[in-house]
């Protein structure tokens, strides 16, 4: 069996708290009480229309019986997945998910870049007293670009405590908000003036993978994830995906790391797992990016 490290695996949605769906996936910015109602399709919910499928946004609080996060590990063992990125949890839910499944989850926890130095002091705090892995920036849901220098303070602070950042770097298909906000540009501005910063470009880049893979070669400590991208598609002709995998397998072999993503298509880890073993992409380096890469990202052992 493969060893396997999943870089995108999501908090049951039994466990999950209902207010993160209800504002992340609300009105951009802060949340408004005397809101009026949106025009059917807007926003995120233009998702239902784009992929014509569930997705995970589904109503908040929706009731699910999914085994809770005991299920999630036994689902993970027999995969033969050692550890995994979660995400979905709330910043106060990660020092408990670490005592009960040590080794087991990278928790990466969210800072409102608006908070200024009281964020920066809530991240060492989370790292040093919780177990936090590094921070994620998303801004699909906060619609400020990850180079904005608010963030600044945060990512000197993820470099004094050595651990990376996790940014959303793909298209957004939710029509309130620019469908670029989250370009692989942004990445090229943090990159240069944190050097030492780990970085990861969660989802890929997609569509713009040009660009992508000329920033992961130009900058060391730059990596990329596949998340959100059902694999058995990254091969088909015509997909975006072609030079990703020609320099994925290539000359960017050490810097791709999988994330399964498996709450979003419906099947088991280990469907997914084959779907990436089934690319055409080498052997030894599948291995990279289905553990080894991850695991030296991460610092395991």
């Amino acid at each position: 069996m493969s060893r396997v490290i999943d870089l995108e695996i999501s908090l049951p949605k039994s466990e999950a708290d209902p207010s993160i769906h209800e504002i992340t996936n609300g009105r951009p910015g802060n949340p408004f009480p005397g809101s009026l109602p949106r025009p059917p399709g807007y926003g995120f919910e233009n998702y239902k229309h784009v992929f014509r499928q569930a997705t995970n946004r589904k109503p908040a609080g929706e009731a699910q019986h999914d085994g809770g996060t005991e299920q999630l590990v036994k689902d993970m063992d027999a995969a033969g997945i050692e550890a995994g990125l979660l995400v979905g949890a709330r910043n106060d839910q990660i020092g408990a998910i670490h005592k009960k499944f040590p080794g087991r989850f990278f928790t990466l926890v969210t800072i409102d870049p608006n908070d200024g130095m009281r964020g920066v002091r809530e991240l060492e705090r989370l790292v040093r007293e919780e177990g936090a892995g590094g921070i994620r920036v998303s801004p699909l849901y906060t619609c400020i670009p990850a180079n904005d220098k608010r963030y600044y303070p945060l990512y000197a602070k993820c470099v004094e405590l050595d651990v990376p950042v996790r940014i959303y770097t793909s298209m957004t298909y939710a029509n309130d908000r620019p469908y670029d906000i989250a370009h692989p540009r942004h990445l090229d501005d943090i990159c240069i003036h944190f050097p030492e910063l780990r970085v990861i470009a969660g989802l890929g880049g997609w569509p713009w993978i040009n660009d992508m893979v000329g920033l992961l070669r130009r900058h060391p400590n730059l990596y990329a994830d596949t998340a959100a991208h059902r694999p058995k598609y990254l091969a088909q002709e015509g997909s975006g995906w072609e030079q990703f995998l020609q320099f994925g397998n290539t000359l960017l072999q050490d810097k791709i790391m999988v994330g399964l993503s498996r709450y979003l298509f419906g099947c088991s880890f280990g469907e997914l797992i084959q779907e990436y073993q089934s690319l055409p992409i080498k052997e030894k380096v599948m291995e990279k990016w289905l553990y080894t890469n991850a695991a030296t990202f991460f610092r395991l052992g």
